[in-house]
């Protein structure tokens, strides 16, 4: 706790970073996109790989690049296309020529072929974007297999079911029915090399990307860091009469001052009754006296995300229902994360914590019905034949499915597990970064205040509103 003071003492006197790292690129050295290609090189034979980068905006919206294009070349360019030839094991990548009208709108550096390019990126060739038609050619002459990628980008605040499942949406639409660009791609591809066979290359792409690198899990560290000192700002800041998206606020200012692209998904503030919803985001209640403030958001950071979820009393102090309620829930929370270990699946883990979670049941000093049955519901859920621990994590919230059914070294993941008062419309729901090791598991984010000792320490800390200037008046938001 001590740590954490000092570091949110300085917060507003100087960054977090001397040099806060590039939003958007120079994320990794080139060798760390060379070793990525490398894997999908034995992986593909003689066949080619090709994906295409993401597009301009279409406003002044800043640019993201793809999850699955940034992976393998860390190129932010728009419309840049890239060739990964197994036969030769070399890679290429096209860009836009050089557009000086473009340049007098821009900020910042920006890539254009030739070699400077090449050496930048660590990528063998780096060509203007129309030589790519006369590339493919060579590819179809041959009639090699292309693999490419078959669901559409990822670009930030979003993860895979929710892109593929968009586009289910809007394909079935009668008044719409847009194939994704994705599928236009691949239309272009079939025309252009028709003997050749179209493969996904989603699926290897998710085989490399579950096992995160040494660098990887640096920067989802940073992240797990940067969403730590939001989290612990928005407990200072609580106090009855704010609204969710104030401390909502508290925490995209630690985002931005430490270097994050944005969110990486929407806020999780829920106060009250709002708790009772896993995915609750509408951010315009008021905080009451007597609410407990369930915190769950992140930053989208250098192409990385955490997930970190903390729960708080909107007063500052716990009441003694509230410490009951919370205190059982956090008892049965720790025997699940104590049981989780490396080269087992998900339900030797529930299998592992279940008699945990009994004798905490049988031994816990229950005064209140609800919250007992609460507890004893919880502890049932994880007698399931398939329970669930929780989710992946990565480039993307709800990352890419692990590429093994147990729980290997480099895989990170959280666990989230809520526990309900139906009848009341309450729920508390922790959350944590867990990264597998060969000696057990990491909880990245340890530091984040659970103890309800530590929560009231913090929460008697003044706030970024104490030390900000007064707002303006404003409407007057629901109470729910």
């Amino acid at each position: 706790m001590l740590r954490f003071r000092l570091l949110l003492t300085a917060l507003l006197a100087v960054a977090g970073r001397a040099a806060a790292q590039p939003v958007v690129d120079g994320v990794f050295p080139p060798e760390e996109f060379a070793a990525r290609r490398a894997a999908v090189f034995q992986r593909i034979g003689d066949a080619v790989a090709v994906l295409a980068g993401t597009t301009d905006r279409p406003g002044e919206q800043p640019l993201r690049q793809g999850n699955q294009f940034y992976y393998l070349s860390g190129v932010v360019e728009p419309q840049a296309l890239l060739l990964l030839d197994g036969r030769t094991r070399r890679t290429t990548l096209f860009l836009r020529p050089r557009d000086d009208r473009r340049i007098a709108r821009m900020l910042g550096p920006m890539l254009y072929p030739g070699d400077s390019a090449a050496r930048a990126t660590g990528i063998d060739s780096v060509l203007d974007r129309a030589a790519f038609a006369d590339a493919i050619a060579r590819v179809a002459s041959d009639g090699r297999t292309i693999y490419t990628p078959f669901r559409p980008e990822v670009l930030g605040s979003a993860s895979t079911y929710d892109v593929v499942h968009l586009a289910r949406v809007t394909h079935d639409d009668p008044w719409d029915g847009r194939p994704s660009r994705e599928e236009a791609f691949r239309a272009k591809l079939q025309a252009a090399a028709p003997r050749s066979e179209l493969r996904d290359l989603d699926p290897m792409l998710d085989t490399l990307r579950g096992t995160k690198s040494p660098r990887e899990i640096a920067v989802i560290r940073e992240a797990t860091r940067i969403t730590g000192l939001a989290i612990v700002e928005a407990m200072r800041d609580a106090r009855p009469g704010m609204t969710e998206y104030e401390l909502q606020a508290d925490a995209e200012f630690v985002f931005k001052k430490h270097g994050a692209y944005g969110a990486a998904y929407f806020a999780l503030v829920a106060t009250g009754p709002n708790t009772f919803y896993s995915h609750y985001h509408r951010n315009t209640a008021r905080l009451a006296d007597g609410d407990l403030v369930q915190f769950d958001y992140a930053p989208d950071y250098d192409y990385y995300v955490s997930d970190v979820t903390r729960v708080f009393p909107a007063s500052g102090r716990f009441t003694p229902r509230q410490r009951e309620f919370y205190g059982a829930y956090l008892a049965l929370y720790r025997a699940l994360l104590s049981s989780i270990r490396p080269h087992v699946t998900a339900a030797d883990v529930a299998a592992a914590a279940v008699p945990k979670m009994d004798s905490i049941l049988a031994r816990f000093p229950f005064t209140d019905a609800r919250i007992r049955d609460a507890a004893r519901r919880f502890v049932d859920g994880f007698r399931r034949p398939i329970p669930s621990l929780g989710h992946t994590i990565g480039m993307e919230v709800h990352d890419v499915a692990y590429p093994t059914r147990t729980l290997e070294p480099g895989q990170i993941f959280t666990i989230e597990p809520a526990m309900q008062i139906p009848e009341e419309h309450l729920g508390l729901r922790l959350e944590d970064m867990l990264l597998v090791t060969e000696r057990g598991v990491e909880n990245l984010s340890a530091d984040v205040p659970v103890e309800i000792a530590d929560i009231e320490r913090v929460m008697a800390e003044p706030g970024l509103s104490d030390r900000a200037a007064p707002a303006r008046p404003r409407p007057r938001a629901p109470r729910r």
